[in-house]
């Protein structure tokens, strides 16, 4: 079954729409709280909060979808990359990296 341009446009929007957790306003506010600016998208306190808030998202999409198994392995890949970041940050920043874990709440 073949279906219309316009059709595979509108379900390809609509897969767009509700894949859209993470809005650019919303990214920028997560840059601003954790990185300090909404420019420095490089700090490492900013790329662990924005892989925090990708991956609680991610969990809620797999608790509905059990069988989702490509989605899994792209959510170990993004808690693997969280861990090795955690784990550069407390040794070079002890103190930041207790405060880190405290306000995003990831350990307990």
């Amino acid at each position: 079954m073949h279906r219309k341009n316009s059709d595979k446009k509108h379900y390809y929007y609509l897969l767009f729409l509700k894949m859209s957790y993470l809005t650019v306003e919303k990214k920028a506010n997560i840059f601003k709280e954790f990185g300090g600016s909404e420019k420095n998208t490089g700090s490492v306190e900013a790329q662990i909060a924005l892989l925090t808030e990708r991956i609680n998202s991610i969990s809620g999409h797999l608790k509905q979808n059990k069988k989702d198994f490509s989605t899994h392995r792209g959510l170990m890949k993004m808690v693997g990359q969280r861990k090795r970041l955690l784990s550069y940050l407390s040794k070079t920043n002890l103190t930041g990296y207790r405060a880190l874990i405290e306000k995003l709440g990831i350990r307990k």
